[in-house]
């Protein structure tokens, strides 16, 4: 069951905010780092005699992995949606609904000095935006025509140059024919007005004209006399033979005949007429063209389709991977056909060459076809013992695949892990950022892969796409990794970002992807998250085809926290109480009722004495995973506050108390255990909070914390002994890395922001809790005591 949240999405902009450096890194974070990395790697947990604590995925119906991204969950018509399907749902649980608009608190100054590390962007050097950078960054994306090609048609049909049947079944616009002179063209032009001609003719007309030299062929279309011959054609077009108009359409391709061209029109008509009497080939062949004219013919893909499903067992191998291969760049996935392909591709699974296993991942990961566990991971199996002789465009489609089905094949990412740093160089970016998220939604962390990625980037950043930059800055902040050159690294992607605002106006969901991977390593670009917080990009965001209300609140609700000097938008309040209204409300159905939390629940409340002695709630509802709130004094005694479960309000009836209003008001307001003037003065930096409600869940951002001065202010010489208040976290396997005790970003996020709010974060960790979850109660209990009460945690109250 998902218990946490990630990321994404932006609107559009109607002018380029100021560009921002980010502040240097403190020396003493990256002095640590080293240590922290070695353990780390995945595999590294430490089980010790506990045998059943070792780390493994679960099925993936249980063991949620990313954006996703789900980034990837509703689909986006044409060419660039799907690839996003792990991001929509990242993580996270999806929650609809409307919301209205108010300002939001702001936080004292005073919480600054919690923050040493927090990467604050320099706000606002708008004049040196408009004088220096604009111009260079336009002049880098004109350039950028002229480098690092990736040609979307040819990339995907690799594949067929493997076998020569492909031949018969693909148009291949890169197939060398013997130029026609010039002359010998003009010729045939000429000749087209003084003659009626054949059927033949024309075609043989069509054919010589696409093998003119590409300056002769790009001036045709226009050509009024081309025209006339297009005429003819159509007028014609039920007098060719089914051969003779596929070599038309063939011709079409290197003429570049637009795609709504009337030839193209009658063509498409006439072969939707004929194709129940055309062969399987040639009804492949014709696809494969429209493919490379760009047009899209529904009509026609739906009858080859029926025809394949019809004549399934008459497919060849080059066949079927060439029907999957048009079935992806169709965007339609037949669901009639889904079991058969299954069943074709464990049929075939060792004849397929490398390219064509690609090339079956590309087709169905772009259609949303899916494929069964089973059959991913037999495809893995072959992939990892043959990945050096793998194409990496190729291997970058398994990757897709892989993420989409959310498999979790170790030998494969462990070989990726040899293999593919050293190729990252020569790849393209969109390359680069597929095996990127490929990691971070598989919460597979690899810092040699990572690190490749961080060093090739910065010099190629200016070819990032606005979802290229997003996704990368996604996928280290998700792992919570920052490289050796994070600096240059997160300022390149910082910089892209600005150059790419005229793209969030398309994408939305690319810019709270970015912010929300840039939070989890504290690093806070404050122009384009005032954007991101403004009235009229929220009111874009609750328009999108996304579920963005748990970004923008996991976005807000940080900034608030962890920026006290931020001076731009924010999300009012009211919009932020009907968002964690519908967290707390799946939360109480999914998230409060699982059984390690349930268990944990109760053996505290019999350890310290009762229900109103711990909480089972979100103390921050935006992290979107559950606390146990206890709370003690500094002698080691606990405090009740959880006067709201019936169980303890029963307690307090028979005990001869009225539970009133007022009483419910001065237990909230924290009359009881509020503390003298001198006392909170004590208590620097963590700032005062208004409650949210009579049960004293916090209003995010946060609960009243620790030690800090109620409202209500206590009569003279009454006060309280200081209290800790701690918020046990029972994990899972979602919340870390894979086979690691490395804490995901949004975790590591969350913890930050409790410490920040005054709480003492204490772990019971999933490979402690879990084997004990079998074990006698008096086990269970020696351990939630040994948790609550280690000395440690009281001498931070002192």
């Amino acid at each position: 069951m998902a218990t946490v949240l990630m990321c994404r999405r932006f609107p559009r902009l109607s002018r380029v905010t100021a560009f921002s450096t980010t502040a240097k890194r403190k020396a003493e974070h990256g002095n640590s780092k080293s240590k922290k990395e070695k353990r780390d790697k995945p595999g590294a947990a430490n089980t010790g005699t506990e045998s059943g604590a070792t780390i493994q995925l679960l099925k993936p119906q249980d063991y949620r992995v990313l954006y996703n991204p789900a980034a990837y969950a509703k689909g986006r018509a044409g060419s660039q949606q799907h690839v996003d399907r792990d991001n929509s749902q990242p993580l996270g649980d999806t929650f609809t609904g409307p919301g209205t608009t108010q300002a939001p608190q702001t936080f004292p100054a005073a919480s600054s000095q919690a923050l040493p590390h927090i990467r604050n962007v320099l706000p606002k050097p708008n004049t040196l935006l408009q004088q220096t950078i604009l111009p260079s960054l336009y002049k880098e994306e004109a350039e950028k025509e002229k480098q690092e090609v990736h040609d979307s048609k040819e990339d995907p049909r690799m594949f067929q140059k493997g076998r020569p049947e492909y031949r018969s079944l693909s148009c291949d616009s890169t197939e060398p024919a013997q130029a026609l002179p010039a002359e010998e063209g003009d010729s045939i032009l000429q000749s087209v007005a003084g003659c009626e001609g054949s059927s033949g003719i024309l075609t043989d007309y069509f054919r010589k004209l696409s093998r003119l030299p590409a300056e002769q062929r790009t001036a045709l279309v226009p050509d009024a006399r081309f025209g006339a011959l297009c005429h003819r054609a159509v007028a014609a077009i039920r007098l060719f033979s089914t051969p003779d108009l596929i070599q038309i359409l063939k011709a079409c391709v290197p003429l570049a005949v637009p795609a709504s061209h009337p030839l193209l029109d009658a063509c498409e008509a006439e072969f939707c007429r004929r194709a129940w009497d055309m062969s399987l080939e040639q009804l492949l062949l014709v696809a494969d063209c429209w493919r490379c004219l760009d047009r899209s013919v529904p009509s026609y893909l739906g009858i080859l389709f029926s025809y394949a499903n019809l004549h399934w067992k008459d497919l060849t191998l080059p066949q079927f991977v060439q029907l999957l291969y048009i079935i992806g760049e169709g965007r339609r996935s037949p669901a009639d056909l889904a079991q058969k392909v299954e069943s074709t591709i464990l049929k075939h699974l060792d004849a397929f060459t490398l390219e064509e296993l690609g090339a079956i991942c590309l087709g169905l990961f772009k259609s949303l076809g899916g494929m069964s566990g089973h059959v991913m991971r037999r495809i893995a199996d072959r992939v990892s013992l043959q990945m050096e002789d793998m194409s990496t465009y190729a291997l970058v489609n398994v990757l897709k695949m892989l993420r989409y089905t959310r498999i979790d094949h170790v030998p494969l990412m462990r070989e990726l892990g040899k293999v593919i740093p050293a190729r990252i160089p020569t790849t393209n970016i969109q390359g680069i950022m597929h095996i990127a998220l490929a990691y971070s939604s598989l919460h597979f962390f690899d810092e040699d892969v990572l690190a490749a990625v961080a060093t090739s980037l910065p010099s190629k950043v200016s070819y990032c796409r606005s979802k290229d930059a997003a996704k990368f800055l996604w996928s280290f902040g998700c792992l919570d990794y920052e490289p050796p050159n994070e600096e240059e690294f997160y300022s390149s992607l910082i910089k892209q970002l600005h150059a790419k605002l005229h793209e969030f106006s398309k994408f939305p969901e690319h810019l709270l992807t970015a912010l929300l991977g840039l939070a989890f390593v504290k690093r806070f670009p404050q122009e384009l998250i005032d954007f991101a917080l403004r009235e009229e990009f929220v009111q874009k965001t609750r328009g999108s085809k996304y579920e963005l209300n748990k970004d923008l609140f996991t976005l807000g609700k940080s900034v608030e926290i962890e920026c006290p000097t931020y001076q731009g938008s924010r999300l009012p309040p009211q919009l932020c109480q009907e968002f964690t209204e519908m967290v707390l409300s799946f939360a109480e159905r999914e998230i409060y009722v699982r059984p390690e939390i349930v268990e944990a629940t109760s053996l505290l409340e019999s350890i310290l004495g009762g229900p109103e002695y711990v909480k089972n709630h979100m103390i921050l509802p935006h992290t979107r995973s559950s606390d146990l709130e206890v709370r003690l004094a500094t002698d080691g005694h606990p405090i009740p506050f959880n006067f709201k479960d019936p169980v303890a309000a029963e307690k307090l009836k028979d005990m001869g108390v009225s539970l009133t209003d007022d009483l419910i008001s001065q237990l909230i307001k924290g009359r009881a255990h509020s503390q003298s003037p001198m006392e909170v003065g004590n208590e620097a930096g963590i700032p005062r909070q208004e409650r949210g409600d009579a049960a004293g869940t916090p209003c995010l951002g946060g609960a009243l914390p620790a030690g800090a001065q109620s409202q209500a202010e206590p009569k003279a010489g009454r006060w309280q002994p200081r209290e800790v208040r701690l918020a046990l976290q029972v994990s899972n396997r979602n919340h870390f890395c894979y086979g690691s005790k490395r804490l995901l970003g949004l975790h590591c996020l969350k913890r930050r922001q409790l410490r920040l709010l005054g709480y003492v974060v204490v772990e019971i960790p999933f490979w402690e809790w879990f084997p004990l979850l079998k074990r006698t109660r008096s086990e269970k209990l020696s351990y939630l005591h040994y948790k609550v009460f280690c000395p440690a945690l009281l001498t931070r109250a002192g």
